[in-house]
């Protein structure tokens, strides 16, 4: 190849990754230049590199807190309660529960002594603890322009009683759907679970429940989504790289909240620690045109 079509077909290359922020320093790989393709994403025609990940995460937004705040919102995406005891915590300038160090997100709940009333949300649970949750700022859609996804995730959970740290999923229009990636509810099994309606009174749920060797060390959790009709996706979780279940759920054209959450009690039974501390790394999120 000369050197007009190489550098030609190099900036188209570099075109098709700033248009989409394709690319990561972490993780790039090689980019097939001669691929680029239009695709419809979030409305709006844009250029993809056909075959190359669309990486809306990697493995860098735990790095500092610019980074991080540019990715992440802090609580979830309706607010600071849910469905157990923790009352989550968190700004821009408010470290307390959710902070950063050495490229590692780390979430930690402590239990409060002092009334503060009930979470809103059902089973209406008094508050006991202060911690945190994050989401990330853009929306998950499986898609004909971006039908195959990973979702991945290094992390160290606490399985004491009242432990619930989680790795998941949810419906940004409705609930159900879910997908849970990594949940612990006080013990050492790690649940991944896959929530269909038609709507939250009539749910129906796939689980898979393995038990995790010292889940307070390094673990990977993933999940591999692949489209396999115009309404359904199969779900594929593994944990440290390993396949361990596949559901299938009409998860098409769905935008779905990406959450790290350290949440308490609950599910998780009671009475739970003083505190618990959960730790992240390595989060990665990407969707393509063609498996990868």
């Amino acid at each position: 190849m000369n050197t007009s079509i190489l550098l030609r077909n190099l900036s188209r290359a570099i075109l098709g990754c700033v248009l989409l922020s394709a690319c990561s320093k972490q993780d790039e790989g090689l980019l097939n230049a001669d691929a680029l393709v239009s695709a419809n994403l979030n409305g709006k025609d844009q250029i993809v590199v056909a075959n190359a990940p669309v990486v809306l995460i990697d493995s860098l937004s735990f790095n500092d807190y610019t980074s991080f705040e540019q990715k992440w919102n802090y609580l979830y995406p309706w607010g600071s309660d849910h469905n157990g005891t923790a009352r989550m915590y968190g700004s821009t300038t408010d470290h307390n529960h959710i902070f950063l160090g050495g490229g590692e997100l780390n979430i930690k709940a402590t239990r409060i002594t002092w009334d503060e009333g009930n979470s809103p949300h059902d089973p209406w649970l008094p508050i006991r603890y202060h911690s945190g949750a994050i989401h990330l700022k853009e929306q998950i859609t499986f898609t004909d322009a971006l039908p195959y996804w990973e979702i991945r995730g290094d992390f160290q959970v606490p399985t004491v009683r009242g432990s619930w740290p989680a790795f998941w999923l949810t419906g940004a229009n409705s609930w159900p759907p879910e997908s849970d990636i990594m949940e612990f509810k006080g013990d050492n099994r790690n649940w991944q679970n896959t929530a269909t309606g038609p709507d939250w009174q009539n749910v129906t749920w796939q689980n898979k429940l393995t038990p995790v060797t010292n889940a307070g060390n390094w673990h990977n959790y993933k999940l591999r989504v692949k489209k396999v009709s115009s309404t359904d996706v199969d779900l594929y979780y593994y944990i440290d790289h390993q396949l361990m279940a596949t559901h299938r759920a009409n998860f098409m054209n769905k935008p779905f909240w990406l959450i790290i959450n350290m949440q308490m009690e609950g599910s998780s039974g009671q009475p739970g620690p003083q505190e618990a501390l959960m730790k992240a790394r390595n989060v990665y999120v990407a969707g393509a045109t063609a498996e990868f």
